[in-house]
């Protein structure tokens, strides 16, 4: 949500009205935006070594194995299924397992990162992973190339994120959804809200606190609090001096865990009132607890990250995972995605599908956000290998995983 304020009546409205997760772009004009949407990439990231061949069975088994990250697909509860999804089974032919499996970039790529050395199926024949991480499976040579005839609806793709650095002309990837990361919070509990990391870490909250186990959202929110421009290169002194904060806030008691997409279960119970936490996430659990809950963009900066869908090496279903991306690439598909997620929606023409099903969604500036909304978050800058893994073996250390 790109504003430093709790969320207007407005928005409260917006919430009340439709399910949500993650909405960022559809609509976000002027150089701005494109430049600060276009830095999503990852400049130190080359292809690897060509995967070896693998059969594409999607003839003879109809089938696509999906894996996601949780309240990111429009979903009935009522029908307890995904509405878009059905429809595209029904169309289709093809039987899509769809599955929340994805918690967090690296404990995800930990569960499968053996077999795809090994070239062995991992199970999935799509997987929706942060910038960072798809650009490591990238350049690891961990996917299939998308075949451009098979997903004609690649051409909807927002102009901005086209060509990111990390895999030009989106050979290997689409981008899923973006969003951002920043503050969120019960508000009966905190009815001044929380808008700095001094509001967050205020005595009153110690040992209620969370943290994003993702390191470029929870060390960049850190860092920007103590001016560091997230977005350009920076020393290791600066990071390093935002762990030492982050370490002392564990140790100290104030944390009370780091912990990825779960944490929205700590705050519905009460066992955490304030989190560093997705703007989505948020606004989902806004809609689904009466607008117990609250998100704003620290005043300092928040950051901004986007998930994308890519096809493993392993994958024996190619064809078919084609088939979902170009589905999910159709305007009024995408739209009905994006009134559900409220995150930043990628694909051209969903605005305008949008005012078909929420003419008041389709205006929100909180899912079609303009330059001057963008301009208050930032993308983690491009890290080499040997940063990635310094900074995250750093990271992990200061948070005990």
């Amino acid at each position: 949500m790109p504003t430093n304020s709790p969320l207007t009546p407005e928005t409260r409205a917006i919430i009340r009205a439709q399910m949500s997760r993650r909405g960022l772009l559809a609509g976000a004009g002027g150089l701005g935006a494109a430049g600060l949407l276009a830095a999503c990439g990852t400049k130190s990231a080359s292809t690897g070594t060509k995967a070896a061949a693998v059969t594409d069975l999607s003839d003879t088994e109809k089938i696509a194995r999906w894996a996601n990250w949780t309240l990111y697909l429009d979903y009935d509860s009522k029908a307890k299924n995904y509405p878009t999804l059905e429809a595209f089974k029904k169309s289709s032919g093809i039987n899509v397992t769809y599955a929340e499996d994805v918690d967090d970039n690296n404990t995800f790529y930990g569960k499968v990162a053996g077999q795809l050395k090994l070239g062995k199926d991992i199970g999935y024949d799509i997987v929706t992973l942060t910038d960072w991480m798809a650009a490591r499976w990238i350049r690891l040579g961990y996917t299939q190339a998308i075949d451009a005839t098979a997903v004609p609806n690649k051409k909807n793709i927002l102009p901005v994120l086209e060509n990111v650095a990390f895999d030009p002309g989106r050979n290997n990837s689409l981008t899923w959804q973006t969003g951002f990361a920043g503050f969120g919070w019960n508000k009966a509990l905190l009815p001044k809200g929380i808008h700095t990391l001094d509001d967050l870490f205020a005595p009153a909250n110690k040992g209620r606190i969370e943290v994003l186990s993702e390191m470029h959202d929870t060390m960049g929110i850190i860092m920007m609090y103590q001016g560091v421009d997230i977005s350009k290169t920076f020393t290791e002194a600066q990071f390093m001096n935002a762990i030492d904060f982050l370490q002392k806030h564990i140790s100290d008691g104030f944390i009370r865990q780091v912990k990825g997409n779960s944490y929205k279960e700590d705050l519905i119970s009460g066992d955490a009132i304030a989190v560093i936490g997705w703007s989505g996430d948020l606004f989902q659990l806004a809609t689904e607890n009466k607008d117990k809950f609250d998100f704003a963009i620290p005043e300092s900066g928040g950051t901004l990250w986007s998930d994308n869908m890519m096809i493993p090496s392993t994958s024996p279903h190619r064809k078919n995972a084609e088939a979902v991306m170009n589905y999910y690439y159709e305007p009024a598909v995408a739209a009905q995605v994006a009134a559900y997620v409220n995150y930043v929606c990628p694909v051209q023409g969903a605005q305008a599908e949008m005012e078909k099903i929420d003419p008041v969604l389709a205006k929100s500036p909180y899912i079609f956000p303009d330059a001057t909304a963008l301009a208050k978050v930032k993308v983690f800058a491009s890290l080499t290998p040997a940063e990635e893994t310094k900074y995250q073996t750093a990271f992990q250390k200061a948070t005990g995983n």
